[in-house]
């Protein structure tokens, strides 16, 4: 692969895409996408032969030089045999230009990894069909051929023919539709001025509304779901302001919000003007619309400035979970902030079990390795962890935000490596007390260390008192005197509180009784919590002990949506547990058609699933 990015063929240090016109047809029959990708490209050398691109699946039709209408040869091989994308090199020897367009025409795949397309029978309205697009890590190659690599950005415009029935949606600026004659389609325009990468492109196309939220945020859904997402996200101009206040002005105009169908495998994606969010976020209190912090701050941490490569994640989410938790301080109370912080640093000790040794690194080597394969809340906490320390140390909030912000200044429309950010952290703290300090950081065992950092959190969690209280009553009490406990005791109690309860027990060790949680559902009766993330805890902690009348309630939880968070931890330790293990991948192969691609991949490998298994 390249010496900038090993997951992308292109060779962005001899040529770049600058921008994409983009005009295709959305064909529901076929599952595919087709028309043609203009690409202008600049030369960075003084003889450009060949330009490389990255492509996966795509059948390519025609190739033109768009300003001689000279056809290009080309040819598409994958000489590092990976199972995630091919390199398409096109012949340039006919062209004398440093600065070019080249007209693609082509077609996806009817299994593009960065699609999904649901039969209208799969949507809540089930009226009609639907395309959603997840093009990180690496799967905007499978959108259009392109330079798939953060490390190079470009503009786009497109044009999108879709059934009228439906609206479609994109990361960018929306300018409006047009019937087409005599047709059942019609076209919609988009622009997006500011330069953003491949991973970045996103297009949804459904029988969808809107609401407003603010003066410059909608939000988008199945009408069966828009007015509860409404009310759910009505605090997203608050967030966008109180970002605004730490890190300048919000640049990309829109800041809509979409809420896809179930089976997207993530709590947001941060596609400029239109984040894309999960519906498990719908919890009927607002008490999980904090992640839309987390997709905001990416605004300015991910989508301004952005990650050269995956092995530099940390950038873009270390830096957005940092963002996230000032704006929870913000708004609501600093000692919320440190215990959602804390409550970080426990998933990542929990979800370091469950990763590979070499992905636990904070700028891992992803040569040959899909970068889904590596996700993990290391770049998330442990890159939050980083930050907070040296906050700490070069400090407090008061130096270290500003520095945040002319981080953001100094980087703005480019993509760094870690190495950029680290000399920039030394030159802003130049003084010869603060280059004392930064020196004598462990910066190896930070950046490249495995497993936990050199760092002890100490988080003030006076908050969450009531909930170390109510813990230990139930780890102390006698088996034969639990009713003790009502449902009063935690009635009085937020929603983070009580998951803040369920986690304690949790990973009490030793592990709280069979009996003990037994009755916490008799009491408590968590099975019926709408909240996802209090209803996950809740699952593990059941699955911990063995409660065998639990597995119905986890296997209609990884059915009822497709976040990975959920999903992928929950099928891991079904399918370890030998009661539960032939139930978990009956239901997998039963619901796999149903799963989004990345998902039912990472699930098949979370089962340890032979080739006869798949079957």
């Amino acid at each position: 692969m390249t010496d900038i990015d090993p997951n992308s063929y292109s060779e962005p240090r001899k040529a770049v895409v600058t921008k994409l016109d983009w005009d295709v047809s959305i064909n529901f029959d076929s599952t595919t996408v087709s028309g043609y990708a203009e690409l202008t490209v600049d030369s960075k050398v003084d003889v450009l032969d060949t330009l490389v691109l990255d492509s996966r699946d795509l059948v390519i039709e025609e190739i033109q030089v768009k300003e001689t209408g000279a056809t290009c040869n080309y040819e598409i091989t994958n000489p590092l045999k990976f199972e995630f994308g091919s390199k398409l090199i096109i012949n340039l020897s006919q062209i004398s230009l440093k600065s070019f367009t080249l007209r693609i025409k082509y077609r996806t795949a009817p299994n593009a990894s960065a699609l999904t397309w649901l039969r209208k029978e799969q949507t809540a309205g089930k009226r009609h069909p639907y395309l959603y697009s997840q093009c990180q890590a690496i799967h905007a190659r499978s959108l259009f051929p392109c330079q798939d690599t953060p490390s190079v950005k470009f503009t786009y415009t497109a044009k999108i023919h879709a059934p009228k029935e439906l609206t479609v949606l994109m990361s960018a600026k929306r300018l409006g539709t047009e019937p087409q004659s005599s047709s059942e389609m019609v076209t919609t325009k988009f622009e997006q001025n500011i330069p953003i990468p491949s991973y970045l492109v996103a297009i949804v196309a459904g029988d969808i509304e809107c609401r407003d939220l603010g003066p410059r945020s909608k939000v988008w859904s199945e009408k069966e779901l828009v007015d509860r997402a409404a009310f759910e996200f009505s605090q997203t101009e608050d967030m966008l302001r109180t970002a605004e206040q730490l890190m300048g002005d919000y640049v990309w105009g829109p800041y809509d919000l979409m809420v896809l169908p179930p089976s997207f495998p993530y709590g947001g994606m941060e596609n400029p003007c239109l984040t894309f969010v999960t519906p498990t976020l719908l919890a009927g209190d607002k008490s999980l619309a904090d992640v839309i912090a987390h997709e905001i701050s990416h605004s300015w941490t991910g989508n301004l400035v952005t990650n050269s490569s995956f092995e530099h994640f940390w950038l873009n989410e270390g830096h957005t979970m940092f963002l996230e938790r000032k704006i929870l301080g913000r708004l609501h109370d600093p000692l919320l902030s440190q215990l959602h912080a804390h409550q970080g640093w426990k998933s990542f000790n929990k979800n370091l079990k469950d990763t590979k040794v070499p992905f636990t690194k904070l700028v891992p080597n992803l040569r040959g390795v899909d970068p889904d394969d590596a996700f993990s809340l290391v770049p998330y906490e442990k890159g939050f962890a980083l930050l907070y320390s040296l906050e700490l140390l070069l400090g407090g909030p008061d130096v270290f935000e500003p520095f945040l912000r002319k981080y953001v200044e100094h980087f703005k429309y480019k993509s760094i490596t870690t190495a950029d950010w680290k000399e920039y952290l030394f030159q802003y703290f130049s003084s010869e007390e603060n280059q004392k300090k930064l020196s004598s950081f462990d910066w190896e065992t930070w950046l490249h260390g495995e497993g936990l950092p050199p760092y002890q959190p100490n988080y003030d969690l006076s908050l969450a008192k009531p909930s170390d209280v109510l813990a230990q009553k139930w780890l102390q009490q006698p088996e034969d005197s639990l009713d003790v406990f009502t449902e009063a005791d935690i009635s009085s109690l937020s929603s983070i509180l009580i998951l803040e309860f369920v986690s304690k027990l949790h990973l009490a060790e030793p592990p709280v009784s069979l009996a003990k949680v037994k009755q916490l559902e008799l009491v408590y009766k968590f099975n019926g919590v709408k909240n996802s993330e209090l209803r996950f805890e809740w699952l593990m902690l059941c699955i911990k002990v063995k409660w065998e009348d639990c597995v119905p309630h986890a296997l209609d939880f990884v059915n009822e949506q497709g976040r990975m968070k959920f999903v992928r931890p929950i099928y891991k330790k079904l399918g370890v547990w030998e009661y539960s293990r032939p139930k978990a991948i009956a239901n997998y192969k039963l619901h796999r058609e149903e799963m989004h691609n990345t998902t039912a991949m990472l699930v098949a490998k979370d089962l340890n699933l032979d080739e006869n298994e798949k079957e």
